[in-house]
């Protein structure tokens, strides 16, 4: 039985040019970059190159892209290192509902050390209103984080309007691009973005690896300390092989981006359409207009997403009920709670459908048919 994986929101498998390259550095770039010898220099040498390629990639500087660990690193990064560097301007801060644990996370601790934080509602697809935006935003807001596309849903956020709004305004825009880069066109002088936080196990790249824009005027108190790397705003050797394999992945997806997201959109509309033929009943939790094209997430009614989940591992297809970092978690999805609320029945019925490298036409159509077959017969 061929297993058929439909779970790229959580991670994507690693493309095989990324670890080819990534094993060609590991055999024969060692070298420490902050070393002065001719070894140190090949891998500073590696190192400056790929920090040329991303910075690109979103329009930056060379000097404005960080190396981190991944995203959550990236986006503590942003918050508590804009937090500690300007809460002599003030104390408040805007985020949303259904951003990733990593700035909700970071924001509640936020709170406890003083900070206030207003988390912006969503209406049913997952967005945000600017008029809420407009009125959050106080004299003393001095960060604003909102993600860019939602990993659970797929709902895409008004970045552009929010950094148009805040030009004049002290306040410095963060987003979370981990969803989006890759698949979306992100230009940050386009949108104003002052950071951006970014992952490589999201690309096809290799996991423990990302980076953060900051642009150059963005003052960030370092959350490690220790050497002089990066600036010195994050202390550690690099990790001069899987940073050479997020360039790599960054290459490939800039490459491929709008070959991708036609075949991504195909795919949607044909598991979509799919349902509609076999008369499965089912919601779309989103967004289909403004959503990023490789995530789909849906209610299915009068199902149990754990036996939906059970079964369709058992059939070879790997789904999921939402982000990857609350697996195992018995709450319902917060995303989806501020989206419909507490009571809705789509907190217990409801799976998200991603789709990357390897996915296919023949596969999204097995995943219809087993589908239909196992709402059919958990109805009954």
């Amino acid at each position: 039985m061929e297993r058929i994986y439909l779970d790229h929101a959580a991670t994507t498998p690693m493309h095989p040019k990324v670890a080819e390259k990534m094993l060609e550095v590991m055999k024969s770039n060692f070298g420490n970059p902050s070393s002065i010898h001719s070894f140190g220099r090949d891998a500073r040498y590696l190192l400056d190159q790929s920090r040329e390629t991303i910075a690109k990639s979103i329009g930056a500087k060379e000097s404005e892209i960080i190396f981190t660990s991944g995203g959550t690193e990236a986006d503590n990064m942003a918050l508590f290192g804009v937090a500690e560097s300007y809460q002599h301007q003030g104390k408040h801060i805007i985020t949303t509902q259904v951003e990733h644990h990593a700035v909700l996370h970071a924001c509640q601790k936020l709170e406890r050390m003083g900070f206030e934080v207003t988390y912006l509602p969503v209406d049913e697809t997952g967005r945000i209103s600017l008029e809420d935006f407009k009125s959050a935003l106080k004299d003393d807001t001095i960060l604003v984080s909102i993600m860019y596309g939602n990993n659970e849903v797929g709902t895409l956020q008004p970045i552009k309007d929010i950094g148009h709004l805040l030009k004049e305004h002290q306040a410095i825009l963060h987003t979370d691009a981990v969803q989006a880069y890759g698949i979306e066109n992100i230009n940050v002088n386009e949108s104003f973005i002052d950071l951006l936080s970014v992952s490589a196990h999201k690309v096809n790249g290799p996991k423990g690896t990302g980076f953060l824009f900051a642009r150059e005027n963005v003052k960030l108190v370092p959350r490690s300390f220790g050497g002089d790397q990066e600036r010195k705003r994050r202390a550690g050797t690099e990790d001069i092989a899987s940073i050479i394999g997020l360039s790599e992945a960054v290459l490939i997806a800039q490459e491929e981006r709008s070959t991708k997201r036609e075949k991504f959109k195909e795919f949607k509309d044909l598991l979509i359409n799919e349902l509609q033929t076999q008369k499965i009943k089912f919601n779309v939790n989103g967004s289909l207009e403004n959503s990023m094209p490789h995530v789909l997430n849906l209610s299915f009614p009068d199902t149990n997403v754990e036996s939906m989940l059970v079964n369709l591992d058992l059939a070879g297809i790997a789904v999921s009920s939402g982000s990857a970092c609350t697996a195992g978690s018995i709450k319902p999805s917060h995303v989806l709670v501020a989206m419909f609320g507490n009571e809705s029945e789509r907190l217990i019925n409801s799976i998200r459908f991603s789709f990357g490298l390897n996915t296919t036409k023949e596969q999204i159509l097995r995943v219809a048919h087993e589908l239909v077959r196992i709402v059919t017969r958990l109805k009954k």
